[in-house]
């Protein structure tokens, strides 16, 4: 009989459709994969994929194969989730999925608390995009997901973690920083950076545009939070960043300064979620409550003292 593994394997090879991305997902080397894919073949008999020098191509068997390996392991991970951690108290290895715009931000916040609250819990954490994470989490690759809110994805739970503000980083050469305050008009015409697609952060920034007249340069996409900084430093333009990243890394770098936009400011909501069928939820439930107490601490005031140390 196959074994989980090899269907996990053939399962990864059909969604990457390429041996490197899938030994990846699955975290073994792409030898290990072609060979126990190659094993699994010669077990059923059958060609299962097509391999070439450029791509993999899934035969037309190997697709229902495929989708039942699917539900095959889907049931496996249903077993895992009615009998692990049972009681009242999280212990053992819990999969975290979260954004790169979030997850080295907020966990170091965190992780204290978290350690001590629950010392027998192990955090697996994989950063993905946001887009990904609650398709991810109803296949079960993960436990449970932080994520920008809202998600449209049916059979998941999910409770509200914090509000987190978004700031206009602004270089202290460019225009725009030698002023006090600044609104959305003040920005038409300015050339507006964001994060490449996948990114929710992204959709912010183009929605900001679209509403002050601002120049989006679609040409210059930043790759992650680091490079867009460093891509502003060097006179490219301005953009968005989260409050957690600003507090942690751009407010002590000299050569920014940051705006709130508007009256009442920018923010975006993060969220945790996991799937209804987790069990026992309550323990979930715990970990969000955890996570809101200390980041609300974090952005009780958190405007104004960011706002303090930028200038600062």
């Amino acid at each position: 009989m196959p074994t989980l593994r090899q269907l996990e394997y053939l399962v990864a090879v059909a969604d990457a459709r390429h041996f490197g991305r899938a030994a990846e997902r699955v975290h073994v080397t792409q030898p290990t994969l072609s060979e126990q894919l190659r094993t699994l073949e010669q077990r059923l008999g059958v060609q299962l994929v097509e391999r070439s020098r450029s791509n993999v191509v899934v035969t037309p068997l190997g697709f229902e194969v495929v989708e039942i390996a699917r539900r095959m392991l889907r049931d496996a991970q249903r077993i895992v989730d009615i009998t692990g951690q049972v009681g009242a108290s999280m212990a053992g290895v819990v999969r975290l999925g979260l954004p790169p715009t979030i997850g080295p931000y907020l966990l170091p916040r965190v992780a204290p608390s978290l350690h001590a609250a629950y010392p027998k819990l192990k955090l697996y954490v994989r950063e993905e995009l946001p887009h990904v994470l609650p398709r991810e989490l109803a296949e079960g690759l993960h436990d449970v997901i932080v994520a920008p809110l809202p998600v449209n994805q049916s059979g998941l739970k999910e409770a509200v973690l914090f509000e987190e503000p978004l700031f206009l980083a602004v270089p202290l050469d460019h225009p725009l920083a030698g002023r006090s305050s600044i609104r959305p008009h003040d920005l038409e015409g300015v050339d507006l950076l964001a994060l490449g697609p996948g990114h929710q952060l992204r959709d912010l920034v183009v929605n900001l545009a679209a509403e002050c007249g601002a120049n989006l340069r679609y040409d210059f996409e930043g790759t992650s939070l680091d490079t867009l900084r460093e891509m502003m430093a060097t006179g490219l333009g301005v953009s968005l960043m989260p409050g957690l990243y600003v507090r942690s890394v751009v407010s002590k770098d000299p050569r920014f300064k940051t705006f709130d936009i508007g009256s009442r400011g920018l923010s975006r909501t993060i969220g945790m979620l996991w799937r209804k069928t987790k069990g026992p939820q309550h323990n979930f439930d715990k970990l969000a409550a955890l996570i809101r107490e200390t980041v609300t601490e974090e952005f009780c005031d958190g405007r104004a003292k960011t706002q303090a140390e930028s200038v600062a």
